[in-house]
């Protein structure tokens, strides 16, 4: 009867958690960059049940009582959410008209040897940590003409260095150079990861590497081709529609055991206030 109690509550926790992770997608779908979160939902290891009887024969001389094993099948010990994972497709370029704005185009990435997924790219940044990433391109200009996010991190150069402007006259080519009155003063540097699922995600849109050293960049590889669009923001790839539907089968799973929870404790009632008493 307990195992019952444990099974309905894994579930409910796990749906919880689900739902959790969906109302946040559904709270950045208007995010420039975000890249949804997807859940992965295992089951714990199920126990075999077995029915262990005397067989009805004298014991043996050496004191050995043979019994008789009856499987009766297998029970399941519920489930957990294993881990998120992002969604790294690319969303949809929105047209601003800002020239702060900066959209991150894939058009070539080369396949991981497993053959499962591609790279990813990102723009690079200056924290105060540490090196950080991010797809969203949504950048200002702060009072000494540098290139920031909305957080204030710094968009840095190929040569490392954060981009300054000295005026409103620049323009941002497909490549990623910065032309101020038709002169190059920096280019914008974009890192390359092989396998973006190793990169931690944070808040702000901010991705940053396990072991912290710096990812490559995308200038180094001929294999990968990209480009920029100069007034353009990456949506979010959130589908508000499908999202709004995996909450809805989210909480009635979590009704169902809530249901399943209700009853095995109506049933323990029973057996401790009416049966006890007999």
């Amino acid at each position: 009867m307990f195992k019952g109690f444990y099974t309905a509550t894994t579930g409910m926790i796990a749906q919880q958690r689900r739902t959790e992770m969906l109302s946040n997608n559904i709270a950045n779908a208007s995010t420039p960059g975000y890249k949804a979160d997807q859940s992965t939902v295992r089951a714990f290891p199920n126990m075999l049940l077995s029915a262990i009887e005397k067989n009805g024969k004298a014991n043996l001389q050496n004191g050995f009582n043979p019994m008789s094993v009856q499987q009766i099948g297998t029970l399941g010990t519920g489930v957990y959410m294993q881990e998120t994972i992002p969604d790294y497709t690319q969303g949809q370029l929105v047209q601003t008209d800002l020239k702060s704005d900066v959209a991150l185009v894939d058009e070539y990435l080369p396949v991981r040897g497993d053959g499962s997924r591609t790279g990813g790219l990102y723009f690079r940044l200056q924290t105060d940590g540490q090196e950080a990433y991010t797809r969203n391109g949504n950048f200002t200009v702060d009072s000494q003409g540098s290139l920031v996010t909305s957080g204030g991190n710094y968009v840095l150069s190929t040569t490392g260095e954060p981009i300054r402007v000295t005026s409103d006259d620049y323009t941002i080519t497909e490549d990623g150079r910065v032309l101020e009155n038709n002169e190059l003063i920096a280019q914008i540097d974009v890192a390359y990861v092989e396998d973006p699922d190793r990169l931690i995600k944070q808040d702000n849109g901010l991705y940053y590497t396990e072991d912290g050293n710096e990812l490559t960049s995308a200038y180094d590889d001929n294999d990968i081709a990209f480009s920029m669009r100069q007034g353009y923001i990456e949506q979010s790839n959130v589908d508000a529609g499908s999202t709004m539907t995996e909450m809805m089968s989210a909480y009635r799973s979590f009704e169902a055991n809530q249901k399943m929870l209700q009853a095995y404790d109506r049933s323990m009632d029973k057996a401790v206030n009416e049966i006890g008493k007999v």
